[in-house]
């Protein structure tokens, strides 16, 4: 059986393929999804997963909500903790007191390059958890408590 006609090797040859696409274009933030991986290369499915696991091995790329795969580029950090951690965060590094106005959805989900829906989410669970005011059209939110502080309004 000739190379080209075996499967083995295939999703490697295909990953390889991705990566050069990753480093021609710097401005690449999320890979193909598996279904134009499969039409582009005419693989199955599983072999298009395959080469999303390559990349993930080699630290190339990092699944996402939804079945997507980001681009993860050399030196470049990301804040791994859940969202409602790092929304919390945001009451220490903005030097935020008890009473003070909390940042708005739309301006959190521009600082953290996440949709509007996805904050709603968070800040629920800040809420919830007694340290931001509830939402109320047109009020905006305030910070009821620090986190890890008993200090509360």
């Amino acid at each position: 059986m000739s190379q080209e006609a075996s499967p083995r090797g295939t999703f490697l040859r295909i990953a390889d393929v991705v990566k050069a696409e990753i480093d021609a274009k710097p401005e690449m933030a999320e890979l193909p999804s598996a279904a134009e991986l499969m039409r582009n290369h005419g693989v199955s499915r599983g072999v298009a997963l395959r080469v999303f696991g390559v990349l993930e091995k080699e630290g190339r790329a990092e699944r996402v909500p939804g079945g997507r795969w980001r681009v993860v580029r050399p030196g470049q950090e990301r804040d791994r903790r859940p969202l409602t951690e790092q929304i919390a965060e945001v009451i220490r590094t903005d030097d935020l007191k008890v009473g003070a106005h909390f940042p708005s959805t739309s301006v959190l989900a521009e600082r953290f390059g996440v949709s509007r829906p996805t904050v709603a989410k968070a800040l629920d669970k800040l809420e919830a958890a007694g340290l931001l005011s509830t939402s109320q059209q047109g009020k905006q939110r305030t910070v009821l408590a620090l986190p890890g502080r008993e200090e509360r309004s």
